[in-house]
C-alpha cells in the first residue's frame, strides 16, 4: 500500500465518493474540491481524520487542509478517483456569481503557481548573487539563468492560454495556440496597418487579454462542436476558432483588456498611495483570517498579474511578515509549554512556518488559543505597517517565508537598504509576537499533585480503564449507522444510547475540540489519551439547538465535570440518531483498545480497557 493510499481512500469516501467530484486542484497545503453536492461530504469525519488538518468551505470550494505533503496526496486522489484534477463533470454544482469568480481564478492560475514561484525565486536569487558579488551580470551564465527565470513571465499568454482553455472546457492546445499568437515576437510593438487602422500593441507578459479572448473562443468552440460533423470537427473546429478568435483577441479584446488591467493597477496603487501604513496594518493584520476563509486568492492573483506585467506590487510586500509573526509565536509556545504533546507539534509547525506554510501552526496551535492567534495578527499588522511606511515593494515572484526575501530585490535598486528594511520589519513583527507570547502564554493549570504527576506522563500504564461519560445502553461501535465510526476509521471504542442528557468528563484533561454546533467534543487526558464523543448522528444540522455547553474549548476539566446538557427528545424529534460513539482517536498509540463486556452504564462505570 502506498504511503497515502489509505488516507486518500478515506477522503474520497467521505467527500461523497469519486462521482461527487466535479473538479480538483491544490495549493500549498489544501486539496481544493468543487463537489457536485457538498451535503454528501462528511465534514466531521474528515476534520477528525488522521492526516487532515481541517476542512474549510469557501468560495464554492470544499477545501481539505492536508499540510506540506499535499502534492503527493493530490496525485493519489487523482489516481484513485480516475480524474485529471482539472477536468470537470457535466453535472456541475450551481455556484453563486461570487463563487464562480473564485473558482475560475483558482482553476486558471493554480496549475502554474508552483512553477511561477520557482522561477520567481530564481530571479530573486540572481539579483541577490549580483549584489553579494557572487556573480557578474555581464557573464554568459548569468544571462542564461536570468532568461530562464524570465521565460515563463515573458510567455505568460501561452501558459494562461492553456490553463484558461482547460478551465473553460475547450481543447487546451487551442487556447495555447491563441496565446502564442497574441505574443508572437513578429507582432509585438510593430505597426500593423489593417483596413486603414494602424495597430501597435504588445501582449508580452500579459494575462487578462488571453483570458477574455479564451472566454469567447470556448463559447464558439462548444457551439461549433455541436454542429460540425464528427468526421471533420477534430480539425475544422480548432481551425475556425483560431482564425476568428486570434485576430479578434489581438485587435479588439486585447486592447480593451490591457486598458482594464492598467485601470485596475492604477486603483490598487492609488489606494496604497493614500496611506501605505494603513494598507499594511489592514492587509498584514487580516491576511491569516483571509487564508482561513480561502478568500486571499483574489489578492494573490492580483499581485501575480501585476508582477507578470512587469510592475511591482505592494501586496506581497505588506503580507511578508505575517508568517514570521506566526512562527515567532509558535516558537515561544514551544519554549514555554511543558505539555509534551503540544511541544511535539509546535516544533514541526514552526519549521513549516519559516518556509511560509502556516496552516499547521494556525489550526493546530494558535487558533485554538485565541489570544495567541490575535498576537500573530497584531505582529503581522505591525510588520505590514513598517513595510508600508518605508515603501519597499515586491519586484518579482518569489517563494514564501524566507524565500520571499529575493522578491524585494530590484536589480538597479539599493539592495543593501532594501534588505535592511526587510530585516527591521521582521524584527518588529517577530519581536512583538515572541515577547507578547512569552508574557501571556500559560499551560492549562493542573490543580492537584496527583494531576501534576499525570500531566508529566506521556504513556498509559500497562492497562487503563476508561469510564462512561454518558449514562445509557452500551452497544458495539460496529452497530452504529455511520460507516466511518462503525469501521473504526477514527479509532476504536464503544457507542452509548443515552438515557440521561448529560455529558461528563471521563478523566482529568483538556477540552481540545468543541464544535460550534456542540454535537461533538474532543478531550485529551493528562496521560495523552485522546477521546472523541459524538452525540448522535446528523446532529450537526441542528445547529446546537438541543445542546447547552457548560465548558469552552481550551478549558481544563476534572473527571465528573459537566461538559454538555443535551435534549434527547429534541434530537429524536428532529429525525436524528442518538447513538453516541465514544472513541479513542489515538488508538494507534496503544497495543489495543478493548470494549468491556457491559450493556448498561452509569457515569463512572468502566466501558473500555486501553492496553499499552
Amino acid at each position: 500500500m502506498g504511503k497515502y493510499e489509505g488516507l486518500v481512500k478515506d477522503i474520497i469516501k467521505n467527500i461523497g465518493g469519486k462521482e461527487n467530484i466535479n473538479s480538483l486542484s491544490h495549493c500549498v497545503t489544501r486539496l481544493r474540491f468543487v463537489l457536485n453536492d457538498e451535503s454528501k461530504a462528511n465534514d466531521d469525519v474528515l476534520k477528525n481524520m488522521d492526516g487532515v488538518v481541517t476542512v474549510i468551505k469557501s468560495a464554492g470550494q470544499y477545501q481539505v487542509v492536508i499540510g506540506n505533503h499535499v502534492p503527493d496526496v493530490y496525485k493519489e486522489v487523482c489516481s484513485q478517483a480516475g480524474i485529471s484534477g482539472t477536468a470537470t463533470s457535466k453535472d456541475a454544482p450551481k455556484l453563486s456569481f461570487k463563487d464562480k469568480i473564485f473558482d475560475t481564478i483558482t482553476g486558471i492560475f493554480m496549475p502554474s503557481i508552483a512553477a511561477m514561484t520557482a522561477v520567481g525565486m530564481l530571479k530573486g536569487f540572481l539579483a541577490l548573487a549580483v549584489f553579494l558579488g557572487w556573480m557578474n551580470d555581464s557573464t554568459g551564465i548569468y544571462t542564461l539563468l536570468y532568461n530562464i527565470s524570465d521565460a515563463l513571465f515573458l510567455f505568460m499568454p501561452v501558459v494562461i492560454g492553456y490553463t484558461s482553455a482547460n478551465k473553460f472546457g475547450m481543447d487546451p492546445m487551442v487556447g495555447l495556440v491563441i496565446g502564442a499568437a497574441l505574443m508572437y515576437p513578429g507582432l509585438q510593438s510593430v505597426d500593423l496597418n489593417i483596413f486603414g487602422h494602424v495597430f501597435n500593441i504588445s501582449y508580452t507578459g500579459t494575462v487578462l487579454p488571453i483570458i477574455l479572448t479564451n472566454i469567447v473562443a470556448a463559447f464558439l468552440y462548444k457551439r461549433l462542436n455541436k454542429v460540425i460533423p464528427d468526421v471533420v470537427k477534430t480539425f475544422f473546429t480548432p481551425l475556425i476558432v483560431i482564425v476568428i478568435c486570434a485576430p479578434l483577441g489581438f485587435l479588439a479584446i486585447g486592447p480593451a483588456a490591457n486598458a482594464i488591467a492598467d485601470w485596475l493597477l492604477s486603483i490598487i496603487m492609488g489606494v496604497y498611495s493614500l496611506s501605505p501604513i494603513v494598507a499594511g496594518i489592514i492587509l498584514g493584520g487580516l491576511w491569516q483570517v483571509m487564508i482561513m476563509f480561502g478568500v486571499h486568492t483574489v489578492f494573490a492573483i492580483t499581485a501575480i498579474v501585476t508582477l507578470a506585467s512587469g510592475n511591482p506590487t505592494p501586496i506581497f510586500a505588506l503580507i511578508f511578515t505575517v508568517s514570521f509573526a506566526q512562527t515567532a509565536t509558535v516558537f515561544a509556545i514551544w519554549l514555554k509549554t511543558k505539555n509534551k504533546k503540544l511541544k511535539s507539534i509546535a516544533l514541526p509547525a514552526w519549521i513549516s512556518g519559516i518556509f511560509g506554510v502556516t496552516e499547521p501552526a494556525i489550526y493546530g496551535i494558535t487558533l485554538p488559543r485565541v489570544k495567541q492567534f490575535a498576537i500573530t495578527c497584531i505582529g503581522g499588522a505591525l510588520g505590514g505597517a513598517y513595510i508600508g511606511a518605508v515603501g519597499i515593494l515586491h519586484w518579482q515572484m518569489a517563494g514564501m517565508g524566507i524565500f520571499a526575501i529575493p522578491g524585494f530585490i530590484k536589480t538597479d535598486g539599493d539592495t543593501g537598504m532594501i534588505l535592511m528594511h526587510v530585516g527591521i520589519s521582521l524584527l518588529i513583527s517577530m519581536g512583538f509576537a515572541f515577547i507578547a507570547t512569552m508574557v501571556t502564554f500559560k499551560d492549562e493549570k493542573v490543580d492537584s499533585k496527583e494531576d501534576s504527576v499525570k500531566a508529566d506522563n506521556t504513556k498509559l500504564e500497562a492497562e487503563e480503564n476508561v469510564i462512561a461519560p454518558i449514562e445509557g445502553q452500551v452497544i458495539p461501535l460496529s452497530k452504529v449507522e455511520d460507516e466511518a465510526f462503525a469501521g473504526g476509521l477514527l479509532g476504536n471504542g464503544v457507542a452509548i444510547i443515552p438515557t440521561v442528557g448529560k455529558l461528563r468528563a471521563p478523566f482529568n484533561g483538556t477540552v481540545t475540540t468543541l464544535f460550534p454546533t456542540l454535537h461533538a467534543v474532543g478531550l485529551t487526558a493528562d496521560n495523552g489519551m485522546e477521546m472523541l464523543i459524538h452525540i448522535g448522528f446528523d446532529t450537526v444540522k441542528l445547529n446546537g439547538e438541543p445542546f447547552k455547553a457548560r465548558v469552552k474549548q481550551g478549558d481544563y476539566v476534572k473527571k465528573g465535570d459537566l461538559l454538555l446538557d443535551f435534549d434527547i427528545e429534541k434530537i429524536k424529534a428532529a429525525g436524528c440518531g442518538i447513538a453516541t460513539p465514544v472513541i479513542i482517536t489515538n488508538t494507534d498509540n496503544y497495543l489495543d483498545v478493548v470494549p468491556k463486556d457491559i450493556t448498561e452504564a452509569k457515569f463512572g462505570d468502566e466501558i473500555i480497557t486501553v492496553l499499552s
